[in-house]
């Protein structure tokens, strides 16, 4: 079986083309592939299926196996695979994601792809909660992008140690799923910084989701400005809110690392 190995800002995963069929088992597959020194490795899974509506559907399957309702590092590299893989000739493209269907703007340089924009759709920001994570209380705001998270400003984001805040915040109580966590803190109007603890995965890179997530709740306290820069550990996202759509973009890279071939 062909797969190829991607990553936006360090946020990898193994894609399969599944255009004409996926293997079995989506979710061991990806619990199986996913780890980084007995398989690929990788933070998950993602399928290139076709789709009835769009262009094409995608499918995300985080490394334990449980299944994502979108992934904005993940649908640039979509992008990207489809279009430098021959699938498609369109700049311009609409993928089925259970989330809804989002939007595509491709970067072609040289006749690949080098990073995309991504229609995010509308984030839902709720009012902040207190909770109590490790014996100390944080104010966490609720952000809804397709998928749940939940936003925490902090005064030093790269001192926490998320191995134990992380698993705590996710499946804390005071929400009715799981969640995404960020820890952010605001630069000044057009930057914060932030670490990511991913539902299913853990700690990454970058999370395209959570970088919405976290810029939309400090948009909405009025800490940030309508367009930012969210600065990661792998690397640097824009973002932009338009007030009047209510609709949100991120642009970033999409890397292809390499492609190769697994038996079962």
């Amino acid at each position: 079986m062909r797969f190829t190995k991607m990553h936006g800002l360090g946020n990898d995963y193994i894609f399969l083309n599944c255009m004409e069929g996926a293997p079995d088992d989506l979710p061991e597959l990806s619990r199986r592939l996913s780890r980084r020194r007995f398989g690929v490795g990788g933070d998950g899974l993602i399928c290139v299926c076709p789709s009835q509506r769009a262009d094409f559907r995608m499918r995300m399957f985080n490394a334990d196996g449980s299944e994502g309702a979108m992934c904005g590092n993940g649908i640039r590299c979509f992008g990207k695979y489809v279009y430098d893989k021959g699938l498609t000739d369109k700049a311009h493209l609409t993928i089925e994601t259970p989330a809804g269907e989002r939007e595509l703007s491709l970067m072609v340089e040289n006749g690949a792809v080098s990073g995309a924009a991504v229609g995010m759709g509308v984030p839902a920001v709720e009012p902040p909660l207190a909770i109590a994570l490790n014996g100390a209380e944080y104010t966490a705001v609720p952000v809804s992008v397709g998928n749940p998270h939940a936003v925490i400003e902090a005064e030093d984001p790269a001192a926490l140690d998320l191995s134990v805040l992380g698993p705590l915040a996710e499946r804390c109580p005071a929400f009715s799923r799981r969640v995404n966590v960020e820890f952010v803190r605001v630069l000044n109007r057009g930057a914060l910084e932030m670490r990511v603890w991913e539902r299913g995965s853990g700690e990454t890179l970058a999370c395209g989701t959570g970088a919405c997530a976290a810029a939309a709740a400090m948009m909405a306290a009025g800490k940030l400005d309508r367009e930012a820069e969210i600065r990661l550990p792998g690397g640097e996202l824009a973002v932009r809110w338009e007030e009047k759509s209510g609709h949100m973009f991120m642009t970033g890279p999409a890397v292809t690392v390499f492609d190769g071939e697994f038996a079962g």
